[in-house]
């Protein structure tokens, strides 16, 4: 996801660009977030590459927030649009370049947390992400890379396409968002599968496109078969 921040004052960019930031962080979404001091400058950048959404700022030097608003709906008429601005007196421009919403300042937490609900649900869902410290460093990795992660001896050995990363972190709190996303089923203690990646369920193990088989504790092996087999017919009916 591509966010376009269009304000010509330096520390309202910078405050935004942070607020934004946590937010996404907070659903595990991906973000370039791009900040420009003009209606000019992100019109030039739009061209080279579209963005997602773009908050503007309605009074600007030169080009005004709402001029480029209807500058880039001449070409752009799926950008997400939201007015950040002191007064709704442009309420009726805003309905006819089809503004998402207005942002007015000094807006709280809670209206930007709604907005980018609504904002989320509008656009294509983006790839969720799980930091994870390995090495001292924090690494960022995508749900579909993870095929399967187990706890041993104090850490979590997450299994990739080609390596295996290593955490030190409790099960429950690795897990606590993937357990929200259908691709992950937890195969017992200290087990986690994702089900993307798992080609059969045979002889009490999911069997891994990478060749690797993740076994289920006796109790859960009927759930595991159910959750395998919704997976596939959600996916036949996706196609």
């Amino acid at each position: 996801m591509r966010i376009a921040i269009v304000d010509d004052l330096k520390t309202e960019r910078a405050l935004l660009k942070e607020r934004l930031s946590q937010q996404l962080a907070l659903r595990g979404v991906e973000a370039d977030i791009l900040g420009f001091e003009s209606g000019e400058a992100f019109l030039a950048a739009e061209k080279e590459r579209r963005f997602s959404a773009a908050f503007l700022d309605i009074y600007m030097e030169g080009l005004s927030g709402m001029d480029a608003a209807k500058e880039l709906r001449k070409t752009d008429t799926d950008c997400l649009l939201i007015f950040t601005t002191t007064s709704t007196d442009h309420a009726l421009e805003g309905f006819q370049v089809r503004a998402l919403h207005y942002l007015v300042k000094p807006f709280s937490e809670e209206e930007l947390s709604g907005l980018l609900t609504e904002m989320l649900a509008k656009l294509p869902r983006p790839e969720p992400v799980l930091t994870a410290k390995v090495s001292g460093s924090d690494v960022r990795l995508r749900y579909r890379d993870i095929i399967s992660a187990e706890h041993f001896a104090h850490r979590i050995n997450i299994r990739t396409a080609g390596k295996t990363l290593a955490t030190r972190q409790s099960f429950k709190a690795f897990t606590e968002p993937l357990k929200k996303d259908p691709r992950f089923f937890v195969c017992g203690r200290g087990v986690i599968v994702n089900l993307e990646h798992a080609a059969d369920f045979r002889d009490a193990a999911f069997c891994m496109t990478d060749g690797s088989r993740v076994y289920v504790n006796q109790e859960l092996l009927k759930p595991a078969r159910q959750a395998f087999m919704e997976f596939l017919l959600q996916g036949e009916r996706m196609r």
